[in-house]
C-alpha cells in the first residue's frame, strides 16, 4: 500500500460515501462514540503532559493498552494512532486545527478507536510505527499519525496533516479519515491481509546481521567517519549540513576523541579546527538563549540565528561535553562560560525540588497575557523599541553612550527586526529580533571607546534586565516529566562539569540527581523510565513504566561519570548492576546487540536494536562505550566481547556509513587504543588526592581508567576485589597522593606533584 493509492481513494470519495461512513459508523449498536465536547476524556487520568495536553480535545482519545484495543476488537474498528510529545510545534498545530474541532473529532470518534502516545514515555511504541512510515515514505516525524488494525498492524500513516487542502499533493485530514474509514467497511480483508504483509516486510527488513557473519571493523569506519564529515562540512557557519541545522554533538564528541588520541595527525588538527569553529558560531547564534541561557533544538538558517525555540534536556546534556571538551583541547574560557550557562539554565529552569531534571520547555508561547493565541519564539524576541525602552540608562557615569546602543550593536537589533521573512512563514517573528551576536566584546568595546571588562559589565547588566523583563512574559509550557535515560544524560554532564571546571556544586548537583533515580525511579533492581511533577512539589511514578534499554546504558554513563568526578566505589557497583541487569533484559543471544525494549509485551509487535545516533545516540552506541571502559575498570573481558559483538553486528554500517553512528565509531576509536591506567594510591578525598585528580580531568584522555587504592579502606571497595595488584601500590605517608600512569603493562615511575603528572599524561608510557 502506498501514498498514491490513499491519494486515489480520497480524489474518489463522494458525498454519499462520505454520509455512509458517517452514518454506519454512528449505527453501530454499542459503539463507543463520544460525539459531544465533553469538558475532560480518558487522558485526564495519565501523568505524562503530552497526553493532559490533550485531556479537553473532544476527540474520545484513549492512552494506548488494552482498553482501547479491546474496544477496537470488539466493535472491529480501526486504530488511529497519533503519537507526539509535549513541546512538538506541529503536534500543537494539528491538535489546534484538528482535534481541537468539533466536526473532525466527530469522524475520528465515529469511526476509529483512537488513541494518543507520549513518544518520550513509550518509544517502543513510537520506534515500531515510525519504522513504518519511513519506511512508508521515506521520512518521518512528530506528529505521527499512524491507522492500525484492530490487531495494531499498520495499514498507513504519516505525520502531519492539515484540515483542508492548502498542501499540493497532501490531502486533508478529514479527507483521509473518511475514505480510509470507507475502505474499511467496504474491504476488511484487504486491509488485514496488507497489514499482515507490512508487518512481515519490516520484520524482515529490521533484522540485523546473523553472529558471525560479519568481521570486526577496523579502522576504515574511523577514516571514513572523518572524510564524511570533512565533506559535510559548512566552512562559513560551521556544521555538518545545510540549513536547517542541527547541533550533533556526536559529532563533535568523534572528533574531540580522534584529535586527543591522535593529535599530531594532520586530519585530527583539521577535525579540530572544524568542530570549535562550529561550536563558536553556535554560542554567537540565536540558537543560543543569551537572556536566559541554555540552547535551543536547533536553527531553521544556516547561520545558527533562527532557531527553533523549544529546548531539550538531552541537547542541553550533550552540549555541556561539547563545550567543555573544547574549553580542555583549546584553554580558552569562553568555552568553559557556555557550559556553565547552559548548567545555569538547567539548574534554574529544568530542575525539581526533589533532585530530578525535567524535559523540555516548549517553542511556544503567548506573546503578552491578553493573547488567545500562542506564538512560536514570543517568550525570547525583542523588538527594537522594548530593548531601547528598557535599556535606556548609560553604560556608567563617565559614558553617555546608553546600554541599549552597546546591547543593540553586538546582539545585531535593528528597527524592525532581523529574522528574514523567509525564516518566518507565519509572520510570528515580523518586527522581532532573535539576539545573535556579530562581533566580539573587545570589538564591541573599540566601538563604544570602551575597555573590553566595561563592555562586557555593561553587556551583563543589560542582559540581567531584559532577563527580568522576559519573566514577565507568559512563559512556554514545561514539559515536567523526569525521564531516567535523559537524567542519566545529564548527570553525566554535570558530574563532568564539576570535574573539568573544579566547582563543587555541579559535582553535588550532579549526585543529587543520581540518588534521586536510585530512591525514586529504581525499584527492586530494575529501572522506571519517568516519574511526574506532582502539585505538591512531590513526585509521582504514574503507571510505573518500566525502563527501556537507553534508560540503563545512560544511568550506567551516569555512575561512571559520578566515580570518576568523585572517586567513590558505590557507583562502579551500581554501575556493574546496572549493565548486567540490562544484559539479562534486553541483550539478544541468539543474534547480539541491544533490543529497545524487554521481551513479553504482545502490543508491540517488533522488537528493534536501534542503528542511528541521531538527536540522542542509539542505546548500542552508548552500551558499546560503556562496555570498553567497564571492561578494565572492573576486569570483566565478557564486557569487551559483547562491546566487540555489537561492533561487528554493525559491521556494515560502520563500514559503509559511519557518519550514521559517530557514538559508536566513537567507541570503536577508543576500542582500539590500549586503556590508560590511572592508578591514584591514596585516601579519598584528601587535598593531594583531589589536586592530582583535578590535573586528570583537565586533560581530555578518553580511553582513561581510573583507579583508586585507598588502603585505609580495601575491604570497601569493588576495585580492589576485581584488581589484587592495587595493594602493592602505597603512598608515602597518610597525606600524599603518588600516581601510577600505566599502559599496555608498563608503568611510569610514581608522581606526586601536580605538574609532574601533568608531564607524564602528556608523554606516553613508552617513551618513558
Amino acid at each position: 500500500m502506498n501514498f498514491s493509492v490513499v491519494s486515489r481513494w480520497v480524489s474518489r470519495i463522494s458525498k454519499q460515501q462520505f454520509q455512509r461512513v458517517m452514518a454506519s459508523g454512528s449505527e453501530k449498536e454499542g459503539a463507543s462514540v463520544n460525539t459531544a465536547a465533553a469538558p475532560l476524556n480518558r487522558l485526564a487520568s495519565e501523568k505524562s503532559p503530552y497526553l493532559l495536553q490533550h485531556a479537553s480535545n473532544p476527540v474520545d482519545w484513549y492512552p494506548w493498552g488494552e482498553e482501547a484495543f479491546e474496544v477496537a476488537r470488539k466493535e472491529n474498528r480501526l486504530i488511529f494512532l497519533s503519537v507526539g510529545y509535549s513541546t512538538c510545534h506541529w503536534c500543537h498545530v494539528m491538535e489546534r486545527e484538528s482535534f481541537q474541532n468539533p466536526d473532525i473529532a466527530r469522524i475520528m470518534n465515529t469511526n476509529f478507536v483512537n488513541v494518543k502516545v507520549d513518544r518520550e514515555e513509550r518509544p517502543d511504541v513510537d520506534k515500531v510505527y515510525m519504522t513504518f512510515v519511513t519506511s512508508l515514505s521515506g521520512g518521518g516525524g512528530w506528529p505521527m499519525s499512524v491507522w492500525l488494525t484492530p490487531e495494531l498492524k499498520p495499514i498507513y500513516g504519516g505525520t502531519y496533516y492539515p484540515p483542508n487542502n492548502r498542501y499540493f499533493g497532501r490531502p486533508s485530514f478529514p479527507q483521509l479519515l473518511v475514505s480510509i474509514a470507507s475502505q474499511w467497511q467496504e474491504d476488511q480483508d484487504k486491509f488485514k491481509e496488507s497489514g499482515g504483509k507490512i508487518m512481515e516486510v519490516l520484520d524482515r527488513t529490521s533484522r540485523l546481521p546473523a553472529p558471525g557473519t560479519e568481521d570486526m571493523p577496523g579502522e576504515e569506519p574511523i577514516s571514513r567517519c572523518l572524510a564524511q564529515l570533512t565533506r559535510a562540512y559548512e566552512s562559513e557557519y560551521g556544521g555538518f549540513s545545510e540549513a536547517p541545522k542541527f547541533p550533533q554533538p556526536s559529532n563533535f564528541n568523534f572528533l574531540f576523541t580522534y584529535y586527543a588520541l591522535n593529535p599530531h595527525l594532520e586530519d585530527a588538527q583539521q577535525g579540530l579546527s572544524m568542530a570549535l569553529h562550529t561550536l563558536s558560531m553556535m554560542a554567537r547564534g540565536g540558537i543560543h538563549d543569551h537572556v536566559a541561557q541554555g540552547f535551543a533544538r536547533y536553527s531553521t538558517d544556516q547561520r545558527w540565528h533562527v532557531p527553533h525555540f523549544e529546548k531539550m534536556l538531552y541537547d542541553q546534556a550533550q552540549l555541556t561535553h561539547s563545550f567543555l571538551d573544547a574549553f580542555i583541547v583549546s584553554g580558552q574560557p569562553r568555552h568553559a562560560d557556555v557550559a556553565r550557562d547552559i548548567l545555569g539554565y538547567v539548574m534554574r529552569d529544568l530542575s525539581h525540588p526533589s533532585g530530578g531534571f525535567y524535559s523540555a520547555e516548549d517553542a511556544d508561547s503567548l506573546p503578552t497575557p491578553e493573547a488567545k493565541e500562542k506564538r512560536e519564539g514570543a517568550f525570547c524576541v525583542w523588538t527594537w523599541d522594548e530593548v531601547n525602552s528598557l535599556l535606556g540608562s548609560p553604560v556608567n557615569d563617565s559614558h553617555t553612550t546608553t546600554l541599549a546602543e552597546v546591547f543593540c550593536h553586538h546582539y545585531s537589533v535593528v528597527d524592525g527586526g532581523n529574522v528574514d521573512p523567509y525564516q518566518d512563514p507565519h509572520d510570528e517573528l515580523k518586527n522581532q529580533n532573535v539576539l545573535m551576536e556579530h562581533c566580539t566584546v573587545e570589538e564591541t568595546g573599540q566601538e563604544f571607546c570602551l575597555e573590553e571588562a566595561e563592555c562586557a559589565e555593561a553587556l551583563a547588566r543589560a542582559r540581567q534586565i531584559l532577563y527580568e523583563a522576559r519573566a514577565k512574559r507568559p512563559r512556554p509550557h514545561l514539559d515536567d516529566k523526569m525521564l531516567t535515560a535523559w537524567n542519566g544524560m545529564m548527570i553525566t554532564a554535570m558530574a563532568r562539569a564539576g570535574a573539568v571546571l573544579g566547582e563543587e556544586k555541579y559535582t553535588q548537583r550532579a549526585l543529587e540527581a543520581g540518588n534521586f533515580i536510585k530512591t525514586q525511579l529504581y525499584k527492586d533492581g530494575k529501572l522506571l523510565r519517568a516519574a511526574y511533577a506532582s502539585q505538591d512539589s512531590g513526585v509521582s511514578l504514574g503507571s510505573e513504566i518500566e525502563g527501556f534499554v537507553d534508560d540503563y546504558a545512560w544511568m550506567v554513563r551516569a555512575c561512571l561519570t559520578l566515580y570518576e568526578a568523585t572517586l567513590d566505589t558505590s557507583w562502579v557497583v551500581l554501575a556493574e548492576e546496572l549493565q548486567d541487569r540490562q544484559d539479562t533484559l534486553f541483550w539478544d543471544p541468539d543474534g547480539t546487540g541491544y533490543y529497545l525494549n524487554r521481551p513479553g509485551d504482545s502490543s508491540i509487535l517488533l522488537r528493534i536494536k536501534e542503528d542511528q545516533d541521531g538527536a540522542e545516540p542509539s542505546a548500542n552506541s552508548v552500551s558499546a562505550s560503556n562496555l570498553v571502559h567497564l571492561s578494565p575498570l572492573l576486569g570483566r573481558t565478557d564486557m569487551l566481547t559483547k562491546a566487540e559483538a555489537i561492533f561487528k553486528l554493525f559491521a556494515d554500517r560502520l563500514n559503509k556509513i559511519p557518519l550514521a553512528l559517530p557514538e559508536m565509531t566513537t567507541a570503536l576509536l577508543v576500542h582500539r587504543h590500549p586503556p590508560t591506567q590511572i592508578i591514584l594510591a591514596g585516601k579519598r578525598s584528601t587535598p593531594s588526592l583531589n589536586k592530582m585528580l583535578e590535573v586528570i580531568h583537565s586533560e581530555l584522555i578518553p580511553n582513561k581508567v581510573l583507579l583508586l587504592a585507598d588502603e585505609t579502606s580495601p575491604g570497601e571497595s569493588i576495585l580492589y576485589s576485581r584488581h589484587s595488584s592495587l595493594t602493592k601500590y602505597h603512598p608515602k605517608n597518610p597525606e600524599e597522593c603518588l600516581v601510577y600512569v600505566c599502559q599496555n603493562f608498563r608503568c611510569c615511575l610514581p608522581v606526586s606533584k601536580p605538574d609532574q603528572l601533568r608531564d607524564t599524561l602528556k608523554s606516553p608510557v613508552s617513551n618513558q
